[in-house]
């Protein structure tokens, strides 16, 4: 991790971070090589959260935190932050150990790919055994869905036939990957131009495919969520519904302005390759998900279900959905 690079992005959140007046604060807490930050910039750079009527305060973390048990969906439950992000699967866990987290609105779609150097001979599922894989931990999203894909379409497990490299943080798994330390890494999509478009390095299949594919939908699912705590929904509903209507807003904005993207790219990535960004930008677009409902919510259980029932739940580290965790409308 490049601690300037870090600080950097955290200057250009605090350029627009703004007075809350007396308007309800709710902290967010990102990694900064996450890709909500792109959302969150442009509800602070266009003034949304004001528009209406929460003041969002947003602080970066590294993801080494993330990979610690001490992770900031513990913070949030212990009412340090106010707003975190990940995947269903993740609070579901959390929400089953006596976490009292809550998914309040929809990220998107944000699984990675399979990356290997151009000779790989890794083609697809099929060709996975017997190789060093890189993850950055076991109970990766990204890890869980290839399982349940394997299991599914191939009849194997790759759990039992391949070699499980746990990197603990994105950035040491694109070591990892740079130094052929792995054969092939699944990492997380906004990372993966990064070294496709700058290194002798494919994208073997995006994950992405896999989520439609094992639910049986062309509907884009979230798999990405952003939660609070339940103190915080019950003390700043009004917030949380704010939150809500700001995300939407600057998912039209992303989804429109090219010139945003400049920007952002300017301001919050590692790299100067206007080639590296519009990828990027593109991912993402094709990635987020702007709103949810009981469709939605409908279609995250049955894909959960299918998980269940091809990986078993101790691949998945929890064994049902509980009661409360997604909330479409709170």
């Amino acid at each position: 991790m490049n601690r300037d690079h870090v600080d950097a992005q955290q200057a250009a959140f605090n350029a627009h971070r703004g007075d809350p007046g007396d308007r309800p604060v709710m902290r967010a807490r990102f990694e900064h090589n996450g890709s909500p930050r792109y959302l969150l910039y442009a509800i602070k750079r266009f003034g949304f959260d004001h528009h209406h009527g929460f003041h969002l305060d947003v602080d970066l973390v590294t993801d080494e935190l993330e990979s610690g048990m001490e992770t900031i969906r513990h913070r949030l439950d212990a009412g340090d932050t106010d707003l975190v992000d990940t995947d269903y699967l993740s609070v579901a866990r959390e929400r089953a150990a006596g976490a009292n987290v809550v998914a309040v609105h929809p990220y998107g779609r944000t699984v990675g790919g399979l990356v290997a150097p151009d000779d790989t001979d890794i083609g697809g599922l099929a060709d996975l055994s017997g190789h060093r894989i890189g993850v950055t931990r076991r109970l990766d999203k990204n890890w869980i869905l290839t399982r349940a894909a394997c299991r599914e379409y191939h009849d194997f497990d790759p759990a039992e036939t391949v070699t499980l490299v746990e990197a603990d943080s994105r950035d040491d798994l694109t070591r990892l990957i740079r130094d052929g330390e792995v054969d092939a890494g699944f990492q997380f999509w906004p990372l993966v131009p990064e070294l496709t478009r700058t290194g002798p390095y494919v994208e073997v299949f995006p994950v992405a495919d896999l989520v439609q594919r094992l639910a049986g939908t062309d509907r884009k699912l979230p798999i990405a969520v952003f939660l609070t705590g339940e103190s915080y929904l019950d003390d700043h509903p009004e917030a949380v519904r704010g939150f809500a209507a700001a995300a939407r807003d600057g998912v039209d904005r992303l989804l429109a302005d090219d010139d945003l993207w400049i920007e952002v790219g300017d301001r919050l990535m590692r790299t100067d390759d206007p080639d590296v960004t519009r990828s990027i930008r593109d991912g993402w677009r094709d990635m987020v998900v702007r709103d949810w409902d009981a469709g939605s919510v409908d279609g995250m259980y049955r894909l959960f279900d299918h998980l269940k029932s091809v990986a078993g739940a101790d691949a998945l580290g929890v064994d049902g959905i509980p009661e409360g965790t997604l909330q479409p409308n709170p």
